[in-house]
C-alpha cells in the first residue's frame, strides 16, 4: 500500500489521505463519525476502484485517524471545511460522493456547496442532522445543563471508545442541518440503509428520501443488515449502487 500523504488546509489543519489516479469521475469516500480512511468500507472501494481503472480519493478528516487535531475539538463545519479542502485541493472534474454514517450528512453538505462537481452520490447509513435529532434530542435535562455547565457529555457507542459530544459541535450542528429547509440533489442519488441499524434508524432514511428532490432518487432497504454494513454482500451492493449512478459504464477520462 501506498504511504500516506498530507494535504495543509488553509485553516492550518493537516489532513490525511489516499488518492489513486484514474479515469473519472472520481469516487470520494467520505467517513463516519469517529471513523478512519482505513476501515473496511473505504480500504475494499479503494481496491475496487483501482482495478476499474477509476479515480478514488479516501481521507481522514482532522481530529480522525492520521489528521492533525483532536477530536473533542472537531464540529461537523470543521469537517466540512476539510471535505471541501480535500476535494478541492485533490480532485478535479466530475465526484461519485460514498458517504458513510455522518459522511452522509457531509456528502449532503458537499452537495450543497458544489453541486456542479457531482455526478452521483451513494449515502450508506447517512445521518444527517443527528446532533440535534439523535444527541440533543434524547439528552436528559440533566445531560443538557452538562453539557452547557461543563461543555461536554459522554455518551458511550455500540462500536468503540465512549463519544464525548461537546457543546460546540451541537450548536455548529445546528447551523448546518440539512432537513430543515431545501436540499436538492440533482444528480443520481441512492440511499442504502440496514434494518437492523441501531444507529441510524430506517426512519431517518425514509425522512431524507421524502424531504430531499432529485431528479433520480432510490432507497434501498437491507433487511438484518447493521450500521457497519461492510459484510461481503454489502460492499457488493455499495459496488452497485456506484455503478448504477455512473450508468454502469466505465468512466470516461
Amino acid at each position: 500500500m501506498a504511504a500516506t500523504e498530507f494535504l495543509e488546509t488553509a485553516q492550518g489543519r493537516r489532513l490525511a489521505y489516499h488518492k489513486n489516479e484514474g479515469t473519472g469521475p472520481t469516487i470520494v469516500f467520505l467517513g463516519g463519525l469517529k471513523s478512519d480512511m482505513e476501515g473496511t468500507k473505504a480500504v475494499h472501494l479503494e481496491a475496487w476502484a483501482q482495478a476499474r481503472g477509476q479515480a478514488y480519493l479516501r481521507f481522514d478528516y482532522s481530529g480522525h485517524g492520521e489528521s492533525s487535531g483532536a477530536f473533542t475539538d472537531g464540529c461537523i463545519g470543521d469537517w466540512h471545511e476539510d471535505t471541501m479542502a480535500a476535494v478541492t485541493a485533490l480532485t478535479e472534474g466530475s465526484l461519485i460522493i460514498v458517504g458513510s454514517s455522518m459522511g452522509g450528512w457531509q456528502a449532503l453538505l458537499l452537495a450543497r456547496a458544489m453541486p456542479e462537481r457531482i455526478a452521483g452520490m451513494v449515502t450508506i447509513a447517512a445521518a444527517p442532522d443527528f446532533t440535534e435529532d439523535g444527541y440533543w434530542a434524547s439528552f436528559s435535562d440533566e445531560q443538557k445543563a452538562a453539557l452547557k455547565a461543563v461543555g461536554q457529555v459522554e455518551l458511550p457507542s455500540d462500536y468503540m471508545e465512549p463519544y464525548i459530544i461537546t457543546n460546540r459541535m451541537i450548536e455548529d450542528g445546528r447551523r448546518r442541518l440539512v432537513l430543515r429547509n431545501a436540499l436538492d440533489l440533482p444528480f443520481p442519488v441512492r440511499f442504502l440503509q440496514g434494518t437492523a441499524d441501531t444507529a441510524v434508524s430506517t426512519e431517518t432514511a425514509v425522512r431524507l428520501l421524502e424531504h430531499a428532490t432529485g431528479p433520480d432518487m432510490h432507497l434501498l432497504l437491507v433487511k438484518d443488515a447493521d450500521h457497519r454494513f461492510s459484510d461481503g454482500p454489502c460492499l457488493g451492493l455499495i459496488e452497485e449502487a456506484i455503478l448504477d449512478v455512473v450508468g454502469g459504464e466505465r468512466c470516461d477520462a
